[in-house]
């Protein structure tokens, strides 16, 4: 098995249910997640200056470290993801 980041994007107002939908798809991959980090606004920091991080349709709001046996099986349970604007799949490589 292999880590994978899921980095959620996007953010809206959460209704309620949304804020199920979340739950349910947290409550499925229980057994394979390592951690939920949820983001606050921050700042972006460039060589051109700092900025505020907008929290809209763009921003991070957190991610979710799971297992899985590849690639495509993260993407696939990424797909179950109630995603505001998309999640974004890597794997976790040791540096």
């Amino acid at each position: 098995m292999s880590k994978f980041v899921l980095a959620h994007v996007g953010f809206e107002q959460p209704t309620d249910e949304i804020m199920a939908a979340w739950g349910r798809w947290f409550e499925e991959i229980a057994d394979i997640t390592v951690e939920n980090v949820g983001l606050m606004p921050g700042k972006e920091v460039t060589a051109g200056g700092i900025k505020d991080i907008a929290f809209d349709a763009q921003v991070t709001t957190g991610y979710t470290v799971i297992e899985a046996e590849n690639l495509d099986e993260a993407v696939k349970i990424a797909l179950a993801c109630p995603f505001i604007t998309s999640v974004k799949v890597q794997e976790v490589r040791t540096m």
